[in-house]
C-alpha cells in the first residue's frame, strides 16, 4: 500500500482550504512510494511532487513552481548518482509531455504509434531512464500547476518571467534552491528540454554556471526550437525545411520510385547535401536568379518533396511549411498532414487553401495527455488541488529580445570541459525540423573545436518521437548511454 506523507506550508493564503480559495500552496510536498520494472530489473522509487517558491530580491514569493521529483531507493551513494532536470517548451507548455510519455517511470496508455486509446490512463514505463538517473520535472510559471503570485492583474511583473532571458534567470535561481534542499550539489547534473525547452536549456547551461556556480555534465535537446532559425525570413530558414519535406513525402509514398525504393536514411543525406550546396544559395539570389537555374531548382525540389513544380516556382522556391502540410496529399485522399508529426492525417472543410484548418497530431495527443496527467498527479501521486493543470498556460507576450542562447551554450562548453550535448529529433517533425537542429549544432561552435562533444540522434517519428513505441525504447537508450558515457569517472576537468 502506498504511504502518503503530506507537509503543507501555505504562504499568503491564511487558513482557507485549497478548494475554497482555489489557490495553490506556495511551498508543499507530497511523497509516495512505488516500483517499476526497467529492462527486466525491478526498481523501487520515491516520488515527491509539490511546489517550491520563486523569490524576489527581498525574499518574498512571486511564484510557486510545481515539480515532480523521482529518486531511486536504496542508493548507497546519492552523490555519485546523476540528476536529470527536465523541461518542456512552448513557451507556455507544462512538463506533462516528457514526464508522462518519455523518461519517467509512468507513461500514457496509447497504441504503438502514439494514438489515444480509451479508457485513458497510465502504465509502467519499461524504458525509463530512472535506472541510471534521478529525475525532476519542472513546470515554469503559469504552466502545469505553477502560478505567479498574484496569478493575474497588473501586479504581476511579466518582465521577471516571460522572456528568453527572464526565464533562464529565475529558473536558474529556482534550481539552486531545489538542488540545495535535496542535497544534490555533488551529483552529476543534466538538463533536458523539448522544443522551446531547447532554447531554455541552452540559456540555462551558462546561467547555471555563471549565476549559480552550478556546472553540468550534459545538455539534452529534444526536437529543439532555435528562434534564430525559424523566427526569420532568411534563405537559411527556408532551405533547411527541404530534408523534412523529403522525409514526410517518403513516409506518405509521394516520392518518385527512384527515391521511394530506397530507405529513408539513404535518401536524406542526398537531400541534405543539395540543401546546403544548391538550394540555399539559389534562394539567397532572390529575384536575380536566372530563369534556367530557377527552373532546375524547382524541378529538383519537386523530385525531393512530391510537390508540383509550378507550386514551387509560384512560391519563388521559398515553400512555406503550412502550404506543404496542406498540399502534399491534396490529390491523394485530400488529407492534410500534421505539423508536429507529419505521420498524422487530418481533413479540412475545403481542399482549397494555403494552410490546414487544425493540427491533427496535437488534437490527438491532447485526447490522452490531459486526462492522464490530471488523474496521475491527483490519484496516484496524491497531489490534491482544484487548480487547473495548464497544458498550455498564459505566458504571452513572450520577450524574444537578445537571444544569445547559442553563444551561451558555446561559452558554457568552453568553460566546462565536462559539458557534452545530445540532440534528438524526429524526421517527421515539421515544426522544429531535424535538419534545423543539425544546423543549430553546427552554429553553436563555428570553430568546430568542440564538435566531438556533440551527438545527434534521429528517429522515424515526429516532434515527440517517444510516442512511437519503437522510438520510446531507442530514444531512452540514447539518453541512458549519453549519461553513462559522459560521467567523469575520476577524470579531471581540464583540456
Amino acid at each position: 500500500m502506498r504511504k502518503i506523507y503530506l507537509a503543507l506550508s501555505i504562504v499568503l493564503c491564511s487558513s482557507i482550504s485549497i478548494a475554497q480559495s482555489r489557490k495553490l500552496p506556495v511551498d508543499t510536498t507530497v511523497t509516495t512510494h512505488h516500483s517499476v520494472t526497467i529492462k527486466g530489473v525491478n526498481i523501487n522509487y520515491t516520488a515527491t511532487t509539490g511546489t517550491q517558491p520563486v523569490w524576489d530580491e527581498l525574499g518574498e514569493p512571486i511564484a510557486a513552481l510545481h515539480y515532480t521529483y523521482y529518486t531511486r531507493d536504496n542508493v548507497k551513494n546519492r552523490a555519485e548518482r546523476p540528476l536529470l532536470i527536465s523541461f518542456n517548451g512552448g513557451p507556455g507548455s507544462g512538463s506533462v509531455w516528457m514526464h508522462l510519455a518519455y523518461t519517467g517511470p509512468r507513461i500514457l496508455k496509447i497504441d504503438d504509434e502514439g494514438y489515444p486509446v480509451q479508457p485513458y490512463g497510465v502504465d509502467h514505463n519499461p524504458y525509463s531512464v530512472l535506472d541510471v538517473t534521478d529525475i525532476v520535472y519542472v513546470n515554469p510559471a503559469n504552466t502545469g500547476y505553477s502560478r505567479t503570485i498574484p496569478e493575474t492583474g497588473k501586479e504581476v511583473d511579466h518582465e521577471k518571467f516571460f522572456g528568453i532571458n527572464a526565464d533562464t534567470k529565475y529558473l536558474a535561481e529556482w534550481l539552486n534552491t531545489f538542488v540545495t534542499r535535496n542535497n544534490r550539489w555533488r551529483s552529476p547534473k543534466y538538463i533536458v528540454g523539448e522544443s522551446y525547452g531547447g532554447t531554455r536549456v541552452m540559456g540555462l547551461s551558462l546561467a547555471l554556471q555563471e549565476q549559480q556556480w552550478m556546472y553540468l555534465n550534459g545538455v539534452i535537446m529534444v526536437s529543439p526550437a532555435d528562434y534564430r532559425v525559424f523566427r526569420t525570413e532568411d534563405p537559411v530558414s527556408s532551405a533547411l525545411n527541404l530534408p523534412y519535406f523529403a522525409a514526410a513525402a517518403w513516409h506518405h509514398k509521394m516520392l518518385p520510385s527512384a527515391l521511394q525504393s530506397k530507405d529513408l536514411l539513404e535518401v536524406l543525406p542526398e537531400v541534405e547535401d543539395y540543401t546546403i550546396n544548391t538550394l540555399l544559395p539559389a534562394i539567397a539570389k532572390g529575384g536575380f536568379i536566372s530563369d534556367a537555374e530557377r527552373t532546375a531548382v524547382a524541378q529538383k525540389m519537386a523530385y525531393y518533396t512530391g510537390l508540383k513544380e509550378k507550386d514551387i516556382i509560384d512560391h519563388n522556391l521559398d515553400v512555406p511549411t503550412q502550404f506543404f502540410w496542406k498540399a502534399l496529399l491534396k490529390d491523394k485522399g485530400g488529407y492534410t498532414i500534421g505539423r508536429l508529426d507529419s505521420r498524422y492525417l487530418g481533413f479540412d472543410k475545403q481542399l482549397f487553401g494555403d494552410s490546414p484548418d487544425y493540427s491533427p497530431e496535437l488534437t490527438s495527443w491532447l485526447h490522452s495527455f490531459t486526462p492522464a496527467i490530471n488523474y496521475y498527479l491527483q490519484e496516484e501521486l496524491g497531489f490534491k488541488t482544484d487548480i487547473k493543470y495548464n497544458m498550455f498556460g498564459p505566458v504571452h507576450p513572450w520577450n524574444n529580445d537578445n537571444d544569445n542562447v547559442r553563444d551561451n551554450l558555446r561559452q558554457a562548453m568552453a568553460e566546462n570541459p565536462y559539458l557534452n550535448v545530445l540532440v534528438q529529433s524526429g524526421y517527421y517533425d515539421g515544426a522544429c525540423t531535424y535538419f534545423a537542429a543539425k544546423y543549430t549544432m553546427s552554429q553553436v561552435d563555428p570553430s568546430g573545436r568542440m564538435k566531438d562533444r556533440f551527438a545527434f540522434k534521429g528517429y522515424r517519428s515526429g516532434h515527440m518521437m517517444y510516442l512511437r513505441r519503437e522510438d520510446l525504447q531507442k530514444a531512452n537508450d540514447d539518453i541512458r548511454d549519453f549519461i553513462i558515457r559522459t560521467q567523469a569517472n575520476g577524470k579531471s576537468a581540464k583540456y
